[in-house]
């Protein structure tokens, strides 16, 4: 059974962590500075890789981001290309620099 959850310190930096039955399997690299969280870096286990684990903290990532009003900052390549791929699904809470 896989579960995630968010872990910040008092400076707002942080990550998402993936398990699987027990053994951390993934995580993403974040920094939450309301009402921006910016992602980083998102990393599977490789004997984790093809289970679709990325998306699992993809997901729990948005969630985290809907529930406390926070626009993300996809500087993570996978998570950028993620957004590119589905703007309208991401439009809410994907921060767009103003050009």
């Amino acid at each position: 059974m896989e579960t995630t959850k968010v872990i910040l310190e008092e400076k707002g930096r942080g990550e998402i962590q993936l398990s699987s039955d027990g053994n951390k399997a993934g995580k993403m690299d974040i920094s939450v500075h309301a009402p921006r969280l910016t992602v980083y870096h998102t990393e599977v286990d490789p004997q984790y890789e093809g289970r679709g684990f990325a998306k699992l903290l993809l997901t729990e990532l948005v969630s985290y981001a809907r529930e406390n009003n926070l626009k993300i900052v996809p500087l993570c390549p996978f998570v950028h290309a993620q957004f590119k791929r589905q703007p309208e699904e991401y439009e809410d809470i994907w921060f767009k620099k103003e050009d």
